[in-house]
């Protein structure tokens, strides 16, 4: 069983940076693919970007390509969501997950998920 636990959500002005953490509860984090996701009021969840196991090779949202940059930290068990020129239509609840498969898997695929984050980014 994996825990994860998001942090670093907050209000920014559009334009504004903010870095979001996932700390892992899991000695086998490094074996764990992981990804950040995220969920505005009245939508559905949507896939914002994920780190290989190796943290190698990433995969961005179209919506956040160029703008966020995942990242992690084997050795602390933590992986970043770096977001940078935020905008009002990034704001959102952020989630963090876990899954077995690679990057390229479905949200469904993802087996262990976080509480969630707050961001929110005002115009």
């Amino acid at each position: 069983q994996v825990q994860l636990v998001e942090s670093g959500g907050g209000l920014v002005q559009a334009g504004g940076s903010l870095r979001v953490s996932c700390e892992a509860s899991e000695r086998t984090f490094s074996s764990y693919t992981m990804g950040w996701f995220r969920q505005a009021p009245g939508k559905e969840r949507e896939f914002a970007a994920a780190i290989s196991t190796t943290g190698y090779r990433q995969r961005y949202a179209d919506s956040v390509k160029g703008r966020f940059t995942i990242s992690r930290d084997t050795a602390k068990k933590v992986v970043y969501l770096q977001m940078n020129s935020l905008k009002p239509e990034d704001t959102a609840v952020y989630y963090c997950a876990a899954t077995r498969k690679s990057i390229y898997g479905s949200d469904y695929e993802y087996d262990y998920w976080g509480q969630g984050t707050q961001v929110t980014v005002s115009s």
